[in-house]
């Protein structure tokens, strides 16, 4: 009745792309929140598959999640309670991301001398250290690291994506960053601050690693690129089967508030996907759709569970696949529309779709 179709041969030819465009520096692809709803172990084994060396996960549950399904690749997970369990990862070969002094003496504390990636906050304002904080966690970190408590295999931050003057002074400010890490005696193995939009956008952001994540799936990180433009194909159709067809006259209501009115006769064709599914409900009245080859838009709010199109006197039968979002080269609707429709990101779009929704997997 309703399915999302996840084409794990676009992620492989996404993913081979990027990496070509970013080589030498290593990818690390980002399957947090089941990599953006397409699932986190098929697409994690897809990428394993076609030469992904690293993995990124939010925290411990997600990352036990992949080694749970006998994925051995190196994982970095970034946050972290307090209390969480660093002796696992440790064992796991999980690292771990560390801003904090307190959070860098709880993870010193664990068994198994785990591994960490110091963040340093370059300009975004959220996890990371800055200014004198960030001198006093370095020259910690190496204190615990030549006492055989830890070991530091990275410095990272993030960019803010504000253009290009500030990510310009968050680069200097990163670099300053790593060389405080170096004058305290730490030597990590990799750097990184790029993410799908620097690593693909700036050369000078790439360093030895680039986080992948959006771009991974198909979808432009680039605002006024899309995703065709960058090489990238979509990954996920999100689609379900017509479950009512019927008449009615001028003037009929549709959907909770009657904030749509039929103009003349018209067919109503009712959907069986709803926000309960994830299909943002501030698409209500603009959210495309495709239906035997013809678009339409919702009609009205969208509920729970179900929303209609008008489709005039198109011969749209149950039974017809309509189409939400997918490969907009297939001549059916982009996520980037809905993102447009519901004032939001297609971050937000695909990642968004529960777990009421299958998904089925081709390649």
């Amino acid at each position: 009745m309703r399915e999302a179709v996840i084409d794990l041969g676009a992620i492989a030819d996404n993913v081979r792309s990027i990496a070509a465009t970013v080589a030498p520096a290593e990818v690390l692809l980002v399957v947090k929140a089941d990599a953006y709803g397409h699932g986190a172990v098929p697409v994690a084994r897809a990428a394993v598959d076609v030469g992904v060396t690293r993995l990124g996960v939010v925290d411990l549950d997600e990352a036990r999640a992949l080694r749970d399904a006998g994925i051995a690749a190196p994982i970095l997970a970034w946050i972290h309670p307090i209390g969480a369990d660093f002796g696992w990862a440790a064992e796991s070969g999980v690292e771990l991301g560390v801003g904090s002094a307190d959070l860098l003496e709880a993870v010193a504390a664990a068994p198994g001398r785990p591994a960490v990636h110091l963040k340093a906050d370059t300009g975004l304002g959220r996890g990371g250290a800055l200014g004198a904080a960030w001198l006093r966690l370095v020259e910690r970190a190496a204190e615990l690291e030549r006492a055989g408590r830890i070991r530091v295999v990275g410095v990272w931050s993030h960019l803010a994506n504000a253009g290009a003057e500030v990510d310009d002074a968050q680069l200097a400010a990163f670099d300053d960053a790593i060389a405080s890490a170096r004058a305290a005696g730490l030597d990590p193995a990799v750097e990184h601050i790029a993410a799908s939009e620097a690593a693909l956008a700036s050369g000078g952001a790439r360093r030895d690693l680039v986080r992948i994540g959006l771009a991974a799936y198909g979808l432009s990180p680039i605002e006024g690129r899309t995703g065709a433009e960058l090489g990238l194909r979509p990954a996920m159709t999100l689609a379900a089967e017509v479950v009512g067809v019927k008449r009615v006259p001028a003037g009929h209501g549709v959907s909770y508030g009657s904030t749509y009115r039929t103009e003349r006769e018209t067919t109503l064709a009712l959907i069986p996907l709803g926000y309960g599914d994830g299909v943002p409900r501030h698409a209500s009245g603009r959210g495309p759709v495709v239906i035997g080859g013809r678009r339409f838009t919702v009609a009205g709010r969208i509920a729970m569970d179900q929303f209609v199109v008008d489709v005039g006197d198109a011969p749209v039968e149950v039974g017809d696949r309509a189409v939400l979002f997918g490969d907009a080269a297939d001549g059916v609707p982009s996520a980037d529309e809905w993102a447009a429709a519901a004032d939001t990101i297609s971050y937000e779009i695909v990642t968004r779709i529960g777990p009421r929704v299958p998904r089925r997997y081709v390649s």
